[in-house]
């Protein structure tokens, strides 16, 4: 019999990593710009913007801190309003406040997707949007992107989920004028923490990089996928060279050494992600009570978690079946039901304006998240299935046994 996975435990850090992370704890240079050149950082940032086909990145602290940079370096006044869902982790917000702006809030659909009626009609009142591409379910990017085009309206990424995720193609990230990913633990790529920005934009990233914590003149020591500086990057750094905050929000060269060995298993981790998801989906979508909205056509998902909504079920039901599950050994979380939870809008009290969205916080009382790592067997896969399905049918009444 095979016991419930733990489904918190991160995949191996490779081996390759332990060569370099020696090195620099036998050289003591964890620092990005001990070095003269070739920093673990600086290397990062090269190759992950070659990875995702951009002019430039930048390696931060967290992901959060990718998103307030961007902000920033958008040069938005105090008090400017920036459009955000009203489904995504409170650190986005967060960041929209650490930048001296306002969060607006749009309404989710039960497919944890923007809803574009509201985000249309909310539109007009804001200078910036952030999409965040939430548990890495894409918005129609298309539509997002016509409309903030037509207003001269910057869109920036959230992708932390969304690391090998494309829409038409595309890598998610590339859409708007600046994507940011995240590091922490629970995402493709583990640093346990760590984030980055990536874009075209040269006077953009000029302001990122002095902003990020390159004082005097550190900023030399950056990389493109290229190697050296583009003249127009070097402009842009010496026009803001000293006019600038410093916010110290540097990546270490440690947290580069456990990522870049990283990169090369990133296609098979998408692989292995999203069939292990629409696997489990196939599985829980033969349940009545249990629907996993199915993507968007455009869209192709890098999947490490699943999200799945329970149908005709009161909430005494609902907090039934996470009793039953955890009982039996696989852990859920119900958005709106779990005890000051980090991705309900209505406990972000530190928002500057208080909202109300009805249909997402519908949603959220009714919507599931199970980790679902990518080094889980299908044996482990059908362990985590049969347990939410047994558990659905203790409360609803019986379902189908699979494989009868």
């Amino acid at each position: 019999m095979t016991l419930p996975p733990n489904v918190h435990a991160a995949e191996p850090i490779p081996a390759t990593a332990k060569d370099a992370i020696d090195a620099l704890m036998q050289s003591g240079d964890l620092f990005r710009y001990t070095a003269p050149q070739d920093a673990p950082v600086a290397l990062l940032e090269a190759e992950f913007a070659a990875l995702l086909g951009t002019k430039y990145a930048l390696a931060v602290s967290s992901c959060s801190a990718a998103l307030f940079l961007s902000l920033k370096a958008l040069g938005l006044p105090r008090d400017a309003r920036v459009l955000i869902p009203g489904f995504t982790f409170a650190a986005v917000p967060s960041s929209v406040v650490h930048a001296d702006c306002i969060p607006v809030l749009c309404e989710v659909g039960q497919n944890y997707r923007i809803d574009m009626e509201d985000f249309a009609a909310k539109l007009e009142s804001v200078q910036a949007v952030i999409i965040s591409h939430m548990r890495g379910h894409t918005s129609d990017m298309d539509a997002i992107m016509a409309l903030c085009n037509e207003r001269n309206i910057p869109v920036i990424e959230d992708a932390a989920h969304s690391l090998g995720t494309t829409w038409h193609g595309q890598n998610i990230g590339t859409i708007g004028k600046v994507g940011c990913f995240s590091f922490q633990s629970y995402k493709m790529i583990n640093a346990g923490e760590g984030g980055i920005l990536i874009t075209d934009d040269a006077d953009l990233v000029a302001q990122a990089v002095i902003m990020s914590g390159a004082y005097e003149h550190n900023w030399k020591k950056h990389k493109t996928p290229h190697g050296d500086n583009s003249p127009e990057l070097e402009q842009a750094f010496a026009r803001w060279q000293n006019q600038l905050p410093l916010y110290n929000l540097r990546m270490s060269n440690l947290s580069a050494a456990v990522i870049r060995p990283q990169i090369p298993e990133l296609a098979r981790r998408v692989r292995d992600g999203l069939s292990n998801h629409d696997y489990v989906a196939e599985r829980l979508n033969t349940s009545p009570h249990i629907d996993v909205p199915a993507p968007l056509a455009p869209e192709r998902r890098a999947p490490d978690s699943i999200q799945f909504n329970l149908v005709g079920m009161d909430e005494a039901e609902i907090r039934a079946f996470a009793d039953a599950s955890e009982t039996r050994g696989v852990k859920v979380q119900v958005f709106g039901l779990s005890e000051d939870n980090a991705r309900a809008f209505w406990n972000w009290q530190f928002l500057p304006e208080k909202v109300d969205l009805p249909q997402t916080r519908d949603m959220l009382m009714k919507a599931c998240d199970v980790r679902l790592p990518v080094r889980l067997t299908q044996e482990e896969l059908d362990v985590i299935a049969d347990i939410l399905l047994a558990s659905v049918g203790e409360v609803t009444g019986p379902v189908p046994v699979y494989g009868t």
